[in-house]
């Protein structure tokens, strides 16, 4: 039988109990909420998000391969602390820290060793190493100590990031345009985003204590189609080169110029400049293709073949320019030569660019219709637009008198010598590229395929726009007024001994303040060559030239010509044979021996090797052959010694030089002209070179 006495102790010992257990159910909570929240808030710990991977960027090529556009690849490095075992880190710890030190030259090894014993202490599954590393970087980090036993027992972690970036720099750069995620695209970036894009992927990130993200799994990334394009970057690199230097020598607001086959319609060539705030030109804005313009006296081509088609005029016809002046009601039309010409033939008119004999033969025929001419007009689709794959193309812009009230007894005159009326520069091109092709005119376009994978996916074809604008006799008498404008007219600075080129200036005064105002201009030059047997249109335009000059023969025809002469003697299908029996070997950049051999080959050079052995040549181009001789760059930077790269192309040189493991800055074009690492000097991997091009 129980006593009582123990009775009641059983009793306040339950009682205590309970209430020890009612205040552990109170305070546990509230521990919790105040102590354990870092650990069970669902908002804080253990949540997963699922991030999107962008797939690697197709490149963009010209049409010899030469990169246009790239995405180079980028590495943040992370380190999962909590995978390495003690033993693995107290053996390698010192060694890992050394050579991060070494390579990235960012901590001493002591820094390092305190950053890895740190996050090791804290069991950090996310520590971060290092941002932008470069592939040979991570080539090398996958090799240092700990790192090398991977992701489940060295811990070791990388996130490739892809930055997109244009070798060429300012060449094209608008052409080649670019691709933004919210905003619009533009260019052949813009175009061809859907080919370029690939197809992202998905990563599953676990969230750490500190905010910290850790991958868990990943879907994978397929990387974008390449797309090669029409343009040649040797000739691109001329046009830029002498748009620029005429902007500059004429301190002039914009200019554009473009290249294009005639038979095609393959843009090999577009240049758009700007001047900035500190006096640089740089391409900001597609002129080619968005910038719709008065075409100024370029437009009299077209009113020429509307009256030679309707039967009105003849090349011989007559007019008086009346001392270079005319009123049409009440608005004067003037010759920019005083006195004018006296009277002329149609031919003569057009030749010397005569805006009162243009505008007077045709408003002496259309007078009283003017729907007649701009129906004709209409007839050579100069009132639509080309339907170029680039965005941002503006359709022209020509009156009708059916269609506007805004039609004036001045407007037709006016209209005739390219006033009151707008298009674009490539529209203007691909106008003059038509009577180049004998009527047929062939729409612009700028990239001739996609490869996927190193194989040829789809190819574009030349698109015909209109079989023939005009008839062959109408195309014939232009042709050789073209001829005669440069032969004995506005462009007759241009004339070449070697070739003939066919075009027409243009001279237009832009409206200030509302006004036409004869001090400012626009100045272009639009025509074909070889004349006589067309392979390339090219129109130039240049916009406010403010000293040196204002005319177009004087502005923009220059630029055709140095664009004209080099094409003309690097496009060996428009050398005469003779021309080429009895050239010299052609001079070329010293680089790979087997691709240099490759290229020589196929234009039946001689080659003379001094060692049949060697990877790497100088060459020497002599009267009956290209001399090479042996560039020892492979020994050079096996013995850690820098070779000398003067005279290679840049691809060669990033290719060895990254290779390598050197970072390579570089500026300007062509071959490599200076080096910030001379010849037989030491060099180490992660080490920075400049390089200049000239």
């Amino acid at each position: 039988m129980n006593h009582p006495k123990n009775i009641k102790r059983r009793a306040v010992a339950i009682y205590l109990f309970m209430i020890l257990m009612a205040l552990a159910i109170i305070i546990q909570p509230l521990y919790t909420q105040f102590f354990e929240s870092h650990l069970w808030n669902t908002d804080k710990f253990n949540v997963t998000r699922t991030v999107n991977v962008a797939a690697a960027r197709g490149n963009i090529y010209s049409d010899d391969l030469s990169l246009l556009a790239t995405s180079i690849p980028e590495y943040e490095i992370r380190w999962d602390a909590k995978q390495v075992d003690k033993e693995l880190l107290e053996e390698n710890i010192n060694e890992l820290a050394k050579q991060l030190s070494i390579l990235f030259k960012d901590k001493t090894s002591s820094d390092y060793v305190s950053l890895l014993r740190k996050s090791w202490n804290q069991k950090k599954r996310y520590a971060l190493i290092r941002r932008n590393v470069n592939y040979n970087e991570l080539k090398s980090l996958k090799r240092f100590p700990i790192f090398k036993e991977g992701r489940y027992k060295g811990g070791f972690r990388y996130i490739q990031l892809n930055n997109r970036q244009q070798p060429f720099q300012e060449i094209a750069s608008r052409t080649i345009g670019y691709h933004k995620q919210h905003s619009k695209s533009v260019g052949i970036e813009g175009a061809f985003n859907f080919d370029l894009k690939g197809r992202d992927g998905e990563r599953l990130e676990q969230r750490l204590a500190g905010n910290e993200w850790m991958p868990v799994r990943e879907r994978e990334s397929f990387p974008g189609k390449d797309v090669i394009t029409t343009i040649d970057i040797r000739f691109q690199d001329v046009a830029h080169k002498a748009l620029e230097d005429r902007l500059r020598f004429h301190d002039a607001d914009f200019g554009t110029t473009v290249l294009m086959e005639v038979s095609t319609g393959a843009v090999k060539a577009i240049v758009n400049l700007k001047k900035n705030d500190n006096g640089s030109y740089v391409e900001r804005y597609n002129y080619a293709i968005g910038q719709s313009v008065e075409p100024g006296s370029t437009f009299k081509l077209a009113s020429v073949i509307a009256a030679l088609e309707d039967g009105y005029l003849d090349e011989n016809d007559s007019v008086n320019t009346t001392g270079g002046s005319h009123q049409f009601y009440d608005r004067v039309m003037r010759d920019s030569r005083e006195g004018g010409y006296g009277t002329i033939s149609l031919e003569r008119s057009f030749t010397k660019s005569s805006n009162v004999g243009i505008s007077k033969l045709i408003n002496k025929h259309y007078k009283s219709n003017p729907s007649q001419f701009v129906d004709r007009i209409y007839s050579m689709g100069l009132n639509e637009a080309l339907g170029i794959s680039l965005s941002g193309e503006v359709k022209p812009d020509i009156r009708h008198p059916k269609q506007t009230k805004n039609w004036s007894g001045t407007t037709l005159p006016w209209m005739s010598i390219g006033y009151g009326i707008k298009l674009t520069p490539i529209q203007i091109l691909s106008f003059y590229s038509s009577i180049a092709n004998d009527g047929q005119q062939i729409k612009p376009y700028f990239v001739k395929s996609i490869m996927n994978n190193g194989m040829v996916e789809k190819n574009f074809s030349p698109e015909v726009l209109n079989p023939s604008i005009c008839s062959m006799t109408s195309i014939k008498k232009v042709k050789k007024m073209l001829e005669n404008v440069v032969e004995d007219g506005t462009a007759s600075n241009i004339r070449s001994k070697q070739y003939k080129i066919a075009g027409k200036t243009g001279t237009t005064q832009l409206i200030i303040d509302g006004k036409y105002t004869n001090e400012r201009h626009l100045a272009s030059f639009v025509g074909y060559f070889p004349a006589d047997y067309p392979k390339y249109a090219c129109i130039v335009m240049i916009n406010d030239p403010m000293q040196n000059g204002s005319y177009g023969g004087d502005v923009a025809a220059p630029v055709f010509r140095v664009i004209s002469d080099y094409v003309y003697n690097t496009d060996l299908s428009l050398q005469k044979p003779d021309t080429v029996f009895y050239a010299q070997s052609p001079v070329s950049k010293d680089g790979n021996k087997s691709d240099l051999t490759n290229v020589l080959n196929e234009l039946s050079v001689e080659i003379s090797d001094d060692n049949p052995l060697s990877e790497w040549v100088l060459t020497n181009a002599k009267k009956d052959a290209v001399e090479f001789s042996t560039r020892n760059i492979h020994k050079d930077l096996e013995n850690n010694t820098m070779p000398n790269i003067k005279g290679m192309g840049l691809s060669d040189v990033l290719f060895l030089l990254e290779n390598y493991g050197l970072k390579v800055n570089y500026s300007g074009r062509g071959s490599i002209k200076s080096q910030s690492i001379d010849k037989g000097q030491q060099i180490r991997k992660g080490q920075q070179i400049n390089i200049i091009l000239s």
